[in-house]
C-alpha cells in the first residue's frame, strides 16, 4: 500500500499551483471544476509519482487556531534528496521571502529536515 495523494484547501488555486510547480517541479493535471459546488482543484504530481491535489471552494474557510496546530494535517514532508539541497532550498525560500519555521538540522528522529510555510501557511518539511 501506499498513500496515493494528500490534498488541501487553498484560497488561492493559480497562485498556489504556481508556488508547487516552481520549487518542486510539480507537473499539473488539467483543472477541474464543478460548476454546481462551485469546486475547483488540481492534481500536482512530483518526478516519483506522489501527488498533492489542492482544492479551492468559496465557502470553505479558515478554522481557528494556527495551521500545523490544531486537529487534522500538521505537515507533510518533500524530500530533496540531500542535505546540501535541504539547505539550498532553505536559502531559496528565505531569498524569496518565504517564512522558515524551522533551520536546516538533524531532529531527534534522524530526519536531516528544515521547515517551511507555503504561501497559505502550510508546514512543509523540507528532507533529504
Amino acid at each position: 500500500m501506499r498513500i496515493e495523494h494528500i490534498a488541501i484547501w487553498v484560497n488561492d488555486l493559480e497562485g498556489m499551483k504556481n508556488f508547487y510547480h516552481k520549487y518542486f517541479n510539480t507537473q499539473s493535471g488539467e483543472k477541474y471544476f464543478n460548476e454546481k459546488k462551485k469546486f475547483s482543484s488540481y492534481f500536482l504530481s512530483f518526478e516519483n509519482g506522489a501527488r498533492l491535489e489542492i482544492m479551492h471552494r468559496p465557502d470553505i474557510t479558515e478554522q481557528l487556531g494556527q495551521k500545523g496546530l490544531i486537529n487534522g494535517l500538521a505537515h507533510f514532508a518533500i524530500s530533496v534528496g540531500s542535505k546540501e539541497k535541504v539547505d539550498q532550498m532553505t536559502e531559496l525560500f528565505k531569498t524569496d521571502g518565504f517564512e522558515v519555521i524551522g533551520e536546516p538540522r538533524t531532529t531527534g528522529d534522524g530526519y536531516y529536515e528544515s521547515v517551511i510555510l507555503d504561501p497559505e501557511a502550510n508546514q512543509i518539511e523540507i528532507t533529504v
